[in-house]
């Protein structure tokens, strides 16, 4: 079994056990009260490059990547310094995230969020608007087509953005077949952790026009992100490489300065 795969077993129990201490009914309720939040490809859509500055504690590849670790002070840093929107990691398990640190960034900033979740279940998406996302991740690799298919319309049934990611030629036909607007090209392949670029420039050759191309994973240096624009790219999605800096803020000014 790869990572992706003991990742998506393990969600599955914990969401099991997340539906029977509060039901999908009760979020439904909750949802008649949250307010729209702003939209995610329009900010992403609004500037030369957008980018999806992550917050996020550690991961399976990279271990530890930054300690201490506050939440809502490096995302108000993001926002400061031109992040379009910020992606906050929800898996405890495996990344450190969860509802507390999504809570704490959303009370402080103004830009869209990003659930940045392995979703397999429908209760997730609900859980996604209570918390006042604009977008919800789904990852190609983890979904079956009918999955796929019928997440992407539930999350725009609650007025939110599915952000679809995919890693190869396969997953990126799939997405596409599947109705997607919005692609996200993971540079890492998350059933190896491999990281390359060249992942972008092959895939987004295949997107079609209208379609919010975003590379996510590996990207380091302005000149990345300058041949990531030049591939056709919208926007960007960055996390370890910011986050190893002194401020993460600044190295995402920085990381747009190119542009």
């Amino acid at each position: 079994m790869n990572i992706l795969d003991q990742i998506c077993a393990d969600k599955r129990i914990e969401i099991d056990g997340r539906k029977k201490a509060l039901p999908i009914g009760e979020l439904q309720k909750q949802i008649e009260t949250v307010s729209a939040r702003p939209d995610f490809v329009g900010a992403l859509r609004s500037t030369p490059m957008g980018l999806i500055a992550e917050v996020k504690r550690k991961s399976p590849s990279a271990g530890l990547i930054r300690e201490p670790f506050s939440p809502s002070g490096i995302a108000a840093g993001y926002e400061a310094n031109g992040a379009s929107a910020v992606s906050c990691l929800m898996d405890h398990k495996y990344f450190g995230g969860g509802d507390a640190d999504f809570s704490e960034v959303r009370n402080a900033i103004e830009i869209p969020m990003l659930y940045k979740e392995f979703v397999v279940d429908p209760w997730q998406i609900a859980h996604a608007k209570t918390m006042g996302a604009s977008a919800v991740l789904l990852i190609v690799g983890a979904l079956t087509d009918a999955e796929l298919a019928g997440f992407i319309n539930e999350i725009r049934a609650l007025d939110l953005q599915p952000l679809v990611e995919v890693h190869d030629k396969e997953e990126m036909v799939r997405a596409i077949d599947a109705g997607s607007d919005c692609i996200g090209i993971n540079n890492r392949n998350l059933k190896t952790f491999v990281t390359t670029l060249d992942t972008t420039f092959e895939l987004a050759t295949m997107a079609p026009p209208a379609c919010t191309l975003i590379s996510e994973s590996g990207i380091r240096t302005p000149e990345d992100v300058v041949k990531l624009k030049g591939a056709g790219a919208h926007a960007i999605l960055v996390g370890e490489s910011l986050l190893r800096e002194k401020d993460p803020g600044r190295a995402a000014a920085h990381l747009l300065s190119l542009i």
